[in-house]
């Protein structure tokens, strides 16, 4: 289904949930829904200001989300208020799950950074990742997320995500 841009916004609720547990829920306007990959977009949902470093996620950010029901991961295009692009934020998660206008993703620590120009890019929370146990409990998933981390990181290093999000 694609969102009818003629017609009123159609909103879904985006559900993190990290450990068993809701991490955040927000708003965010369909895009896009083609049965496997999901577009929406959705305004910076934190509070405040968030400062990694290498990067800021600030009020006036919008995020444009694509997450698949086959796939382990996510891919966020960020662009600041005034449009420019900041980069984009990958989150390892379990395949994405659709209950009526509700997307829920399971996150599984690891991310990946690529700034806009192409000449950053970081792998994110591995530590975490290890300290969570995951390869213990269930070694099938955190083999998916290793190689869902690496097969982002070719591409974010290969040029990008455009093929993905295309």
């Amino acid at each position: 289904m694609s969102a009818n841009s003629a017609g009123e916004p159609v909103w879904w609720q985006v559900v993190l949930v990290k450990a068993g547990r809701t991490k955040i829920r927000y708003p965010a306007e369909l895009l896009r829904d083609d049965g496997i990959r999901i577009a929406v977009r959705a305004p910076w949902a934190g509070s405040g200001v968030r400062d990694f470093g290498f990067v800021r996620f600030e009020p006036g950010d919008v995020f444009t989300e694509y997450y698949w029901r086959d796939r382990w991961y996510s891919v966020k295009e960020v662009r600041a208020a005034d449009g420019g692009v900041k980069g984009w934020y990958c989150d390892i998660t379990r395949p994405a799950v659709v209950s009526g206008r509700e997307l829920v993703v399971e996150d599984l620590d690891l991310d990946l950074w690529r700034s806009a120009d192409g000449s950053e890019v970081r792998r994110l929370d591995e530590d975490e990742f290890a300290e969570s146990g995951l390869t213990e409990t269930d070694p099938q998933a955190a083999s998916a997320a290793v190689a869902a981390l690496d097969e982002l990181e070719a591409l974010a290093r290969a040029g990008g995500f455009g093929t993905l999000l295309t």
